[in-house]
Order: C-alpha cells, then sequence, then structure tokens
C-alpha cells in the first residue's frame, strides 16, 4: 500500500469539513470519500514538535524534539522517523514541498527530496507531487506533502486563489475566542482566503491520485500541525490549539464518509500506518492503532490524550490531558503572564494588546467541563466542587510524565539544545526583539 501524506502549517479543524463556513471542497470531497475524526489532537501545538511528534509514533519530549528547527532545535532521535522504518520496508520515500523537523536532510531517511532533484527549494509542493505521482513505480511509496498557506505571513497569510474575489470580511464569523468586530472579521477573512487556497493545491494531488491510478491502493492521511495562528490558539494547549483536522482515505475500510467522535492524538497515525501497510510496529512506538475506531466499530481507542509545549520562540513549559469531558492544564516556570512572542503578528494580536492582553495573568493550574464550558473559559480549579476531578486529572498527567521520563516531572526544567535560539518571555514579538543563544 502506498501513503500520501498531506500536512498543512497552522490550519486547525477550521476547514468545511468540520463545519465551518470556509469553503474548502477539496477536503470535503476527501472526507465523504475517506474517515473523519473530529475529535484529532496534536501532541504539541507548535510546528517542529507537532510534526516530529507524528512522524515518530511519540510524545515530543520522548523523540527529544523541544524546540523549532529553523530556530536551531534538533530532534534528539531521528533515526524513530517514519521514514525510516517505511525505508527499511522496502518503501520509496519521498519529500515534496516543505518539512519542518530536521536540519539535515540526510537524517530523516528519504529516498528522494523533490525540491533537491529541482534545484528549486521553492518549487511549489504540489507541482512536485504531481511530478512524482505521474512517474511509473515498482515498490510502494511514501510520498510527503507540505503546504504551508495558512502559516502567518507577516500579520496575514497567503492570498486567495488566483483569479477569485477575495472574502469579504463582511460577511465572516471569527474563530471561537474572540468577539465578533470587524477588526477580528478582517483578520479571519484572510485566513479563509489562505485556506481556499490550500484545498485547490492539495485538490491538485488529490486529483493525481486518480488520474495516474493509485487511488485503490494508496492511503491518504491529511492533517495539520495544529490550531490556527491566532492568540490563544496555536502555541495553547486548548483544544483552540490541540484541535486538528484528521482525514484518512484508503482501501480495507477506510473509506464511505465515516465519521469517527473517538479521540486521537497525531501520534496514533504511525501505528496505524504499519497496520495498514502489514508492517511490525517498532518498539518505541507510544500511540494506538485507529483500527478499532474505523473498522472493528469501536467508540474509543483511549481514555486520554495528553499535549505539551516546550520551547517555541521563548520558553514557555505547559503540560495538559484531556479526557472525553475534562481539559486539565499545567503550567511552570516563573512567567504568569501571557507570552507574547511565542503567538504570531497579526490584527487580532494587535487588537487584543490594546485592550490589555499582555497584564492578564495566567493561571498556574487550569480545569475546564467541556461539556458545559466547550471553548473552556471558566476555570474550575478552585472550585471546591471540582476537587474530585482535579485529584483525578493531576495523577493522570503525572503518571503519563512520569511514565514517559518527562524532563519536566524530575527536573521541573526543559533542558535546552545548544544551537536554539529564542527570545524572552517578555519581549513582544518574536520577529522585531533580539534573539539570544540558550
Amino acid at each position: 500500500m502506498n501513503i500520501v501524506y498531506l500536512h498543512s502549517h497552522d490550519t486547525g479543524r477550521y476547514i468545511q469539513p468540520y463545519g465551518h463556513a470556509i469553503p474548502t471542497p477539496a477536503l470535503q470531497h476527501l472526507a465523504e470519500e475517506g474517515v473523519l475524526f473530529r475529535s484529532a489532537y496534536c501532541a504539541n501545538p507548535t510546528c517542529s514538535p507537532s510534526r516530529a511528534a507524528l512522524l515518530t509514533g511519540q510524545w515530543a519530549h520522548s523523540c527529544g524534539m523541544f524546540g523549532l528547527v529553523n530556530r536551531g532545535w534538533s530532534i534528539h532521535h531521528p533515526e524513530r522517523l517514519i521514514m525510516h522504518t517505511l525505508r527499511q520496508a522496502g518503501y520509496e520515500t519521498v519529500m515534496a514541498g516543505f518539512q519542518h523537523v530536521v536540519k539535515d536532510l540526510d537524517d530523516a531517511g528519504w529516498s528522494r527530496v523533490m525540491p533537491k532533484e529541482t534545484g528549486n527549494e521553492k518549487a511549489p509542493a504540489e507541482e512536485l507531487a504531481v511530478s512524482f505521482l505521474s512517474e511509473s513505480h515498482d515498490r510502494p511509496f511514501f510520498l510527503d506533502v507540505g503546504f504551508g498557506e495558512t502559516h502567518r505571513r507577516g500579520a496575514g497569510f497567503a492570498p486567495q486563489p488566483d483569479k477569485e474575489t477575495p472574502t469579504d470580511p463582511r460577511y465572516v464569523r471569527p474563530p471561537a475566542p474572540f468577539q465578533d468586530s470587524a477588526e477580528y472579521r478582517r483578520d479571519m477573512g484572510l485566513f479563509i482566503d489562505a485556506a481556499r487556497t490550500l484545498d485547490q493545491k492539495m485538490g491538485r494531488v488529490l486529483e493525481a491520485i486518480d488520474r495516474y491510478g493509485w487511488r485503490d491502493d494508496t492511503l491518504v492521511v491529511c492533517t495539520t500541525d495544529h490550531g490556527v495562528a491566532f492568540p490563544m490558539m496555536k502555541c495553547h494547549l486548548t483544544d483552540h490549539g490541540m484541535g486538528v483536522m484528521l482525514i484518512l482515505r484508503g482501501p480495507a475500510g477506510y473509506s464511505g464518509g465515516k465519521v469517527v467522535d473517538g479521540m486521537a492524538s497525531q501520534i496514533d497515525v504511525f501505528p496505524t500506518v504499519c497496520d495498514r501497510a502489514g508492517i511490525d510496529r517498532p518498539d518505541w512506538l507510544q500511540g494506538v492503532t485507529l483500527d478499532p475506531l474505523v473498522r472493528g466499530g469501536a467508540e474509543e481507542v483511549r481514555e486520554e490524550v495528553f499535549a505539551e509545549v516546550n520551547y517555541h520562540a521563548a520558553y514557555e513549559p505547559q503540560r495538559a490531558v484531556r479526557t472525553r469531558r475534562w481539559k486539565y492544564i499545567r503550567r511552570y516556570g516563573g512567567h504568569d503572564l501571557p507570552v507574547m512572542t511565542n503567538c504570531d503578528a497579526s490584527i487580532t494580536k494587535s487588537t487584543l494588546i490594546e485592550e490589555g492582553w499582555r497584564e492578564r495573568t495566567v493561571p498556574r493550574e487550569r480545569l475546564y467541563d467541556t461539556v458545559f464550558d466547550p471553548s473552556e473559559t471558566n476555570n474550575l480549579a478552585g472550585r471546591s466542587e471540582a476537587a474530585d476531578t482535579l485529584r483525578d486529572m493531576r495523577a493522570r498527567l503525572e503518571r503519563w510524565m512520569a511514565s514517559t521520563d518527562d524532563p519536566l516531572f524530575d527536573h521541573e526544567v526543559v533542558p535546552p539544545d545548544p544551537g536554539g535560539m529564542l527570545n524572552r518571555p517578555d519581549d513582544l514579538s518574536a520577529a522585531d526583539d533580539p534573539q539570544y543563544p540558550v
């Protein structure tokens, strides 16, 4: 079985199949033909750690990805990336577009790097992928196609699709954490245009899978690294940051427009791919297969999902555990205010700062009842009626941290990489303020 891994930057679940008024017809069609996971979560709502967790099937601190590749951080265990496992099983492993996991591409386990072959590292990902799919192949392949359209570019995003009218912000609803005002509508309109462009590009790859005859023996995995690049979403451990789109389409039951409500972590993708491809699972995997949710009729394959934040532009250690009903977030370190450098520049960020966001303290512990508080705004951690639940969620988090050798559990600090670059937690902007080596 071939595997095509389509992934984007900073999209969260803000696409049409998740019920948003965002025209993404190609992804809607993929969901109607495949399996849509409505309760999928990343393991770390920051770029490189999230991708490393998915591609190693491990929590970010377990595979040793604590910060951003573009800021000098390195994955400690590149040999655990899925490309090595698949290559050893006879797969051709191919990168088209961008990656955000390794500093040296030779560490990743690629047998081909399409941008290198063309001599143009900025060649459009969809063109590289379509070119590869048009070739004849005598062995199964793993094709990684990375897109950056919904990543912030300055304060905006990629533009709307060519020859199409920009989204009219007067008729846009901002993301759930923000009030319905002109500034937030304008920012969300820019995101919607980028999502439309992303959809067209992913759609070209999906169309090429059909055109060149790969449809019947190819598993498509379509996801994103974390929540959208708005304040209190990306780089945060509420569902606004952890929640991700996840659509799988392929043979043997991964079809038919199924919708799965059971919780899934992105670290579950690796073991699922192993099962679908008939490959033995490596012993380091910490995820579980999603097969019972898709083919076995199970309602759940896990009682809880976990997530973490360590280093982004600045150090901001946090941990979280989520059950079907409850979310518990623990903040470590000595900084009690929002870390502005871990929030991308945007219209929304500037507006919130004008309203006093920088002076709002962040609690050390947060407990949310997601049944009655799905936006996670009413912290129950200090309420007597939630004391038993708080103890239970604390214990779940501590068991996980201990069992996975989380450095925060024993040492209360995540050791930095020697080459990593950081901003200070009280800086305003990651782009404008000086960085210093760890």
